[in-house]
């Protein structure tokens, strides 16, 4: 609303972008209501309103058409939820347009990935966490009540700050968790419009199936539906008899619904991100709401995977029921004025709680303790070294961690503070790779390129022979390349490769050569940063540190050395045959 409000002040014609189909809804109807008299048009899918004032779009429309506006066409841009501003989408359309102004929008400005998201913005015009804006009544506060469960995930494994999905998922389905949420909805808040959010799809529509068995409105809502049902539950659950929604990821961020009054934690979650857009969804103001009241579903794990809750979120080591976790001062002193004098607030008397419990709540959060960390993945892509000699190092006791978080009976995740990185590199004398030397690294490694086998050249010269301007390359691409390579080598009577190597063989397939292409030699280059790979659309892509450095002449020059790699691996090649 307030986005809307200062594009209208401004006057000037404006582009909103968004990432969900909901967000954008939403923005047109808040501009409909505050612009009206400003043309307001979608630009989605079918639907391009390109003439329109006011454009509200999604990222994917409006970066695949760039070429259906001029640089200057927009005078105020709007990207909402702009932590996802890092991304490859979001910098090709910021660079593109020349708006008076951009203004970008989020609740949770941290990046998993690190990236900044203010690179696309000149500052940080204002920052309102969530104390903040309770204590300016923007946001509704918080209570909450605690329900322990028998479930275990002491054992579920951990990548890095996250479950493993397929981990968290065997824990999760037991009947005996899902009554619990069930009879916890029918005891404390019937009849109250509430989010339940879970673990996965599958978990959203089994707790939806046993609500309803229980005579309870309830759908699950998820990214895999159709729109048009999605969108109709969301209404129902807005306007309609629908009184529970059972969601997973599709609501953490952007969608709005003020008529939400209880939230039901029953995905365990590593992330603090997602813990905060999970409770953004229930702290919109409405009329006749006092507080948000956030159900914490407390499984037991070990003190190293224990998920997030509102008081570790909050750092608050005691614990009593349904009292305030985030609110005014003001508000905290109405709560302990009438426990003072043996009257109960009114949340004991909305729900049958017990003012007496309480609880003690260790709050090692080693999340928050590894947060300016550097993992062991990250330290061997900081320095000029691979992962094996890292590995050995850690076993032989050369390199110790600043901190080691166990994970199963026998692996740890390892942790370092980067001065500790920093002493190793200069003891070992290895380089920190940063981004300023990084293309300097890239150019030294294909001047002293060492070869166990011709794969690194060969990925190089495939990778040259397809990139594009943006430094990328379709996997398809690469694999053709290398059967291409060493197929034509088979039928010339030249030597191939070594006898072990998979081009020796008869029979492989492309999935073969892919597969291979990832184990050697891309992960070389993968763990010095030089190159990455995105699995959801299927390309390779050089570090942008690296691509956005290198002249036309250092191209050249590298295919040029690749060659001469080569050559001179098949000339000790044919030797040692020959031997």
């Amino acid at each position: 609303m307030t986005a809307v409000s200062d594009a209208k002040r401004l006057g000037k014609r404006t582009l909103f972008l968004a990432h969900t189909k909901e967000l954008i809804t939403q923005a047109q109807g808040a501009f409909e209501t505050i612009w009206d008299t400003a043309e307001t048009g979608l630009y989605v899918a079918e639907q391009k309103d390109n003439d329109a004032y006011v454009v509200c779009s999604s990222i994917q429309s409006i970066s695949r058409n760039l070429h259906q506006f001029k640089t200057d066409d927009f005078g105020y841009v709007i990207i909402d939820e702009c932590h996802h501003g890092a991304a490859d989408t979001y910098r090709k359309v910021l660079s593109y347009f020349k708006p008076e102004f951009t203004l970008g929008l989020t609740a949770t400005p941290d990046r998993s990935d690190g990236e900044s998201i203010l690179e696309g913005f000149k500052n940080v015009a204002h920052k309102l966490d969530l104390q903040q804006a309770v204590e300016l009544g923007v946001l509704v506060p918080i209570r909450c009540i605690r329900v322990k469960t028998n479930v275990d995930l002491s054992t579920v494994r951990i990548n890095g700050v996250k479950y493993y999905s397929q981990d968290l998922e065997s824990k999760l389905f037991v009947p005996e968790r899902n009554n619990i949420l069930a009879e916890t909805y029918l005891k404390f808040v019937k009849d109250k419009k509430t989010v339940v959010f879970c673990a996965s799809v599958r978990h959203a529509n089994e707790i939806s199936k046993l609500f309803k068995q229980k005579g309870i409105q309830c759908e699950a809502v998820s990214g895999s539906m159709k729109s048009a049902e999605r969108s109709r539950i969301l209404d129902q659950y807005e306007n309609g008899d629908i009184q529970v929604l059972c969601a997973c990821d599709l609501l953490n961020e952007g969608w709005d619904s003020p008529k939400t009054e209880v939230l039901f934690m029953a995905r365990p979650t590593l992330s603090k991100t997602l813990y905060v857009q999970q409770l953004g969804r229930g702290m919109r103001q409405s009329e006749g709401k006092d507080y948000l009241m956030v159900f914490d579903f407390i499984d037991n794990a070990s003190m190293f995977n224990m998920p997030y809750s509102l008081h570790r979120m909050f750092n608050l080591k005691e614990y009593k029921t349904g009292e305030y976790v985030v609110a005014s001062q003001k508000q905290f002193q109405l709560d302990w004025d009438l426990i003072a004098r043996g009257e109960k607030p009114s949340v004991f008397l909305d729900f049958p709680v017990d003012v007496a419990d309480y609880e003690l709540i260790d709050l090692f959060n080693w999340q928050d303790e590894v947060k300016d960390m550097i993992s062991q993945l990250e330290f061997v892509r900081m320095v000029d070294i691979q992962t094996e000699t890292i590995e050995r190092y850690i076993r032989e006791g050369k390199i110790t961690a600043d901190l080691e978080v166990p994970f199963g009976d026998k692996r740890s995740f390892k942790y370092f503070k980067e001065a500790t990185i920093e002493n190793y590199a200069k003891q070992y004398s290895w380089d920190i790779i940063t981004p300023a030397n990084m293309k300097d690294k890239f150019m030294d490694m294909v001047k002293t390129m060492d070869m166990s086998f011709s794969y690194k050249p060969v990925l190089l010269k495939a990778m040259f022979e397809h990139v594009d301007d943006n430094g990328r390359v379709l996997v398809g691409d690469i694999v053709d390349y290398f059967m291409d390579f060493y197929g034509s080598r088979e039928e010339k009577g030249l030597v191939v490769e070594k006898k072990q190597s998979l081009y020796c063989k008869d029979g492989y397939s492309n999935k073969d050569v892919e597969r291979n292409i990832f184990m050697n030699p891309f992960k070389w280059f993968e763990d010095m940063r030089f190159m990455s790979r995105c699995r959801d659309i299927e390309y390779v892509e050089f570090n942008r540190h690296v691509w956005k450095r290198l002249t036309s002449e250092e191209k050249a020059w590298i295919v040029g050395r690749c060659d001469e790699k080569l050559e001179e691996y098949y000339r000790k090649r044919l030797s040692k045959d020959k031997l």
